[in-house]
């Protein structure tokens, strides 16, 4: 029952890559707007994932200092990733994409088989912290995925061999799961340390990656709705906490 759980949403998290198709009914502007909205708002489900749900579950678990050395390590993980695949952030026409959109594919296919690894073990520990990790994991995709495909496109893919691509590269977060939910069977004690590792990097992606691009807007009123969006992400995952606590 619990594979059925961690298959069943990997795949959902896969299918996220194809919400390219949005590009193709929704003008460009309009686009824009909604995706910088989508930031702020899966910064803060990020955010209240990590503090809400995931942290709470690794100190019940184990009650000692080490949740914080791994919530540290997984900090540092995401730090030393981003250096080494640092294409997959970008978010403007300037990052020049047509360089490396092979390699952002390389950098999405990583990125989505550790989400993959994170989903499964996050399930193996309950499945009220698995949907949690989930849900995050989807607000943090589709503004990336977003932004994945813009970079294909600006890159010289076709609109569907992009989206194609995408896919395919998405899809790698089922051998991530079904990686996550072995290596949780045999490895003791595994998810003690996978739990805040999985903190330490959404963490670090809400507050490096995306309160960053939050700050670029210059407009008042843009600037308080997107904080107003960081809100509700974290309400949004204190909601979840109490209903899945039923």
């Amino acid at each position: 029952m619990t594979l059925a759980w961690i298959l069943g949403s990997t795949f959902l998290v896969s299918l996220i890559s194809l919400i390219g198709i949005l590009t193709l009914l929704i003008k460009d502007k309009v686009l824009h707007g909604i995706v910088f909205y989508l930031v702020g708002f899966s910064a803060g489900a990020l955010i209240g994932g990590a503090f809400l749900h995931i942290l709470p579950e690794a100190l019940e678990k184990t009650g000692t200092m080490q949740v914080f050395y791994f919530l540290i390590l997984g900090l540092s993980l995401f730090f030393l990733m981003e250096k080494y695949f640092y294409w997959r952030h970008c978010h403007d026409e300037d990052c020049h994409a047509h360089s490396f959109t092979y390699l952002n594919l390389i950098g999405d296919g990583f990125h989505n088989l550790l989400d993959g690894m994170l989903i499964a073990v996050s399930f193996t520990v309950s499945i009220k912290i698995g949907l949690a990790t989930t849900l995050a994991v989807i607000l943090h995709e589709i503004p990336q995925e977003l932004s994945d495909f813009g970079v294909l496109v600006y890159g010289g893919f076709t609109k569907t061999r992009a989206l194609v691509f995408n896919f395919i590269s998405a899809l790698t977060a089922i051998f991530g799961a079904l990686l996550g939910y072995f290596l949780s069977d045999k490895v003791a004690h595994f998810s003690n340390f996978i739990l805040p590792l999985t903190a330490g990097g959404f963490i670090y992606i809400a507050a490096s990656d995306l309160i960053p691009e939050l700050h670029k807007e210059k407009d008042l009123i843009r600037s308080t709705l997107a904080f107003v969006s960081f809100l509700s992400g974290i309400g949004f995952m204190a909601l979840t906490k109490l209903f899945l606590a039923f």
